[in-house]
């Protein structure tokens, strides 16, 4: 069975605002990595057929899927239409089969209100990241999201 895990977060910012956000890399490492990460990009490159690789460090120095302390992410964007959505497949760097398969990011932006909604919705997530551990990590990035941009 495949899992999806979904999250979602309502922004008071213009959807071309919030979208831009999620394809610029010096924005995405400002809001992306959940509390208690850090991260950085060995390259990015957001057009298509783009793809990047990202380094998230866990703060407590344990927990990683690629090493103790951290996690790395090789991504592929396969879907970007501008304004509105964002599809990524992501593969995690890891030893651990639990870890393995390619998960599917899909990132949408609706209008809403005076602002946007900002929706994630993953597939086939890695059976070792935990529902409980991803909608943590999801809401904690939705909200680094939102308080990037009403800032």
């Amino acid at each position: 069975m495949t899992r999806i895990d979904k999250a979602s977060r309502d922004i008071a910012v213009p959807t071309e605002r919030a979208y831009a956000a999620l394809v610029d890399p010096d924005a995405l490492i400002q809001w992306l990595p959940p509390e208690g990460m850090s991260g950085y990009f060995e390259w990015f490159d957001a057009g298509p057929g783009g793809s990047y690789r990202l380094v998230l460090t866990y703060a407590e120095g344990t927990g990683g899927k690629s090493t103790a302390d951290s996690d790395v992410v090789d991504a592929r964007f396969v879907g970007l239409d501008p304004g509105e959505r964002v599809v990524q497949e992501i593969d995690f760097v890891s030893d651990d089969p639990d870890f393995t398969g390619t998960m599917t990011m899909n990132w949408s932006v609706a209008p809403v209100g005076d602002g946007s909604r900002v929706e994630i919705t993953a597939t086939d997530v890695p059976v070792g990241i935990t529902p409980e551990d991803h909608a943590a990590g999801l809401a904690s990035s939705l909200a680094n999201l939102a308080a990037y941009l009403e800032r």
